[in-house]
């Protein structure tokens, strides 16, 4: 199941980008109604998600991000403070916990707010 999926199961209505580039571009028209990025660290392009993590942070503050990779581990300095990191493997379940946990109560979507 890809992330896009088990965002839309969550509650999430889902924009997808191929690049750093894409999804800044996406932004640029969507930012006033994203709640939350959700990007692996390793991407087509010259942008990862580490970078594009920084650009969110800085250009739109309202966002949440949640970066994920299987390969990489962020280190200092490579997220903004704002956002947290999932590992790969996962699945369905550690992502809906993960940001059950992680995003403010007004940004859950109601499937994220009900028990489990």
């Amino acid at each position: 199941m890809d992330a896009c999926e088990i965002l839309r199961e969550a509650g999430f209505r889902c924009h997808e980008a191929g690049t750093g580039y894409e999804a800044v571009t996406l932004l640029e028209v969507h930012a006033d109604n994203v709640i939350l990025v959700f990007s692996d660290v390793e991407m087509p392009g010259d942008m990862n998600g580490f970078a594009l993590a920084h650009h969110v942070a800085a250009h739109w503050p309202h966002i949440e991000i949640v970066i994920s990779s299987g390969r990489r581990k962020p280190e200092a300095g490579d997220m903004p403070d704002k956002a947290t990191f999932l590992g790969k493997p996962f699945n369905t379940r550690m992502v809906h916990d993960h940001l059950r946990e992680t995003l403010p109560n007004g940004k859950k979507p109601v499937p994220l707010t009900q028990a489990v």
